[in-house]
């Protein structure tokens, strides 16, 4: 295992530089000839407490955007934990390579890998790994969380996930609309996995018209056929004219090539990381008057799931209770980006910041 620590400066685009300039604690790279494990743990900042969040597993296509994943990943860990009013850090996890790659050996020896961090990393599920590949995990170290409910723990934190970006949405839609009724809004679900299903299901109980679309067309039929949803080209789903479009699936698909093309009032989903540059694209959203909900604060269920899991006090009910005031702080956090004139991203950024500062008693660069 080799660490790299966030305290050295190289030039800029080395991999030093780009913690240095993101303000990262750790970035580990684990590597296990045996098992083909190759995954990258990056700790962003422990102040709040042990950095929480999930590993996910993905067929990088170079290394560089792998750490570039990480890296972002895990800040935005940092502000999602923050704003959720969460005693945690931020930390994430990528697994480079295919997921049909999984066995107990290779999650096993990833396992070992978190353990080797003392606590420093707590790890959960995340795209393209699920409740199962943590009971592998959890055989190798005990800061793992999101464990089947059979084995003492929460389960799959999605519905959670979806509940808090419904209520993120319906307060963006409150900022847009003057009311938080979806009913009759044309809405385009890009991404229809776990979250993407569940939010679908509370859209569907309010009468929203839903447009979905998504990579895996077999998931695309299954959802459609269950909802009514109608499905739409993954390529087209930025030129349709729409209320809301509600990005769950991987990240960046806000940027210079989208941006231009959407043709909605409001964006709220459940992906990490939309705005592929936070401050052009930010900026961007509020000239064109779109309300953007950030990303790191309504899908915040999830880890609002495991973190309770995690210090053993889980109580669902209380979960969602704690979700649910995601429709205020996302409508605080608009109305704060209105009156200050800064895009709703730097507005949320600048609210988790000052809730680290207050805590840590330290002024962050980050």
């Amino acid at each position: 295992m080799l660490e790299i620590n966030a305290t050295e400066t190289l030039q800029e685009g080395s991999i030093f530089g780009q913690i240095t300039t993101m303000d990262h604690e750790q970035l580990v790279i684990c590597h296990d000839q045996a098992t083909g494990l190759k995954a990258l743990i990056g700790i962003h900042n422990t102040v709040l407490g042990p950095a929480l969040g999930g590993t996910r597993m993905w067929p990088y296509a170079t290394e560089q955007e792998a750490i570039t994943d990480v890296l972002r990943l895990s800040r935005g860990m940092t502000f999602k934990n923050a704003l959720a009013g969460l005693n945690l850090g931020g930390g994430k996890a990528v697994i480079i390579g295919d997921p049909k790659l999984k066995n107990e050996a290779f999650l096993r020896r990833f396992g070992r890998f978190v353990e080797s961090l003392g606590g420093r990393y707590v790890t959960a599920e995340d795209v393209n790994m699920k409740t199962s590949d943590m009971e592998y995990i959890a055989m190798e170290t005990r800061h793992v969380t999101g464990l089947p409910q059979i084995k003492g723990g929460a389960g799959d934190p999605s519905p959670v996930t979806a509940f808090g970006v419904y209520m993120g949405m319906k307060a963006a839609a409150k900022k847009a609309f003057g009311s938080d009724s979806l009913h009759g809004k044309k809405i385009g679900v890009q991404g229809v996995g776990q979250v993407g299903k569940y939010l679908i299901d509370y859209l569907v109980k309010e009468g929203a018209e839903i447009l979905i679309t998504d990579i895996f067309e077999d998931k695309l039929k299954e959802v459609a056929r269950a909802t009514g949803a109608t499905v739409v080209d993954p390529n087209v789903i930025y030129d349709i004219p729409m209320d809301i479009y509600a990005p769950c699936a991987l990240g960046a698909t806000i940027n210079d090539e989208t941006i231009d093309r959407l043709k909605c009032a409001v964006i709220a989903g459940g992906a990490n990381n939309q705005l592929k540059n936070e401050t052009k694209h930010g900026k961007i959203l509020m000239e064109k008057g779109i309300i953007y909900a950030p990303d790191f604060l309504i899908n915040a269920g999830g880890v609002i799931n495991v973190g309770a899991e995690y210090y053993g006090d889980y109580h669902q009910e209380l979960v969602f209770a704690q979700t649910e005031k995601i429709y205020d702080t996302c409508l605080n956090i608009l109305e704060k980006s209105e009156k200050e004139n800064i895009p709703a991203q730097q507005a949320a950024i600048d609210a988790a910041k000052a809730r680290i500062e207050a805590i840590g008693r330290v002024k962050l660069s980050f």
